[in-house]
């Protein structure tokens, strides 16, 4: 009985490149339909090793590691200035499956800028951040607030010194009043003190001391 040949079906151009993509570490360019671009490495078909993402519609880049599909490792991250047409960077710093993941730093809107830890997204553990009027605090965070020891410190040099819960002053703080060269030391409860005491501190120096000095208990 006589073999009878088929002809060979055209094989689909995704399939070639599904199968390229699935190369452990060689580098590729895949274009999605909605316009996003990844170039880099790959492990099966999953983003893994070095690359960069482009989305198309938040106009944001991310370059950096990659662990099966997620950004894990070292990595920053940049959005696009409409004005400009040039990228502005967001974030540098490291990732754990897809959020930010222990040390990195953060650039917000109006000059704002977060120095420190991160924990599943979220400001944790030891930080420093700048604010947009001059101010700055450093201590520890949870939960992207402040939270447990830190020290806040106004334009004008005074500053707090004590316990935050949930971004507030709160606990055994210190209060240094260096404007007026007073020092106020007590317990704090959502950022009211609710008791303690105020003494002179470097009132000598003080650029504008109250008019009399406190007495001493």
């Amino acid at each position: 009985m006589p073999v009878v040949k088929y002809p060979r079906a055209t094989e689909p151009l995704w399939h070639e490149w599904d199968r390229k993509a699935q190369k452990c570490g060689l580098r590729h360019t895949v274009y999605s339909v909605n316009g996003d671009q990844y170039t880099g490495e790959w492990l099966g078909n999953l983003k893994h090793g070095k690359g960069i993402q482009v989305w198309k519609r938040d106009g944001a880049i991310y370059s950096g590691d990659w662990k099966f599909g997620k950004r894990d490792g070292y990595g920053s991250y940049s959005i696009l200035d409409p004005v400009t047409k040039e990228y502005k960077k967001v974030y540098t710093g490291w990732w754990k499956n897809n959020k930010k993941c222990g040390y990195g730093v953060t650039f917000y809107p109006s000059a704002e800028r977060y120095e420190g830890e991160w924990s599943g997204g979220l400001r944790s553990g030891w930080g420093r951040m700048y604010y947009w009027d001059g101010s700055m605090y450093e201590g520890q965070w949870l939960e992207d607030r402040p939270g447990g020891q830190g020290m806040l410190r106004l334009p004008n040099e005074n500053r707090y010194e004590g316990g935050w819960k949930d971004g507030k002053k709160h606990g055994p703080g210190k209060f240094f009043y260096l404007d007026k060269g007073q020092l106020f030391e007590g317990i704090w409860a959502a950022d009211i003190p609710k008791c303690g005491i105020l003494i002179d501190f470097g009132r000598v120096e003080a650029p504008a001391p109250t008019q009399y000095p406190i007495p001493k208990v």
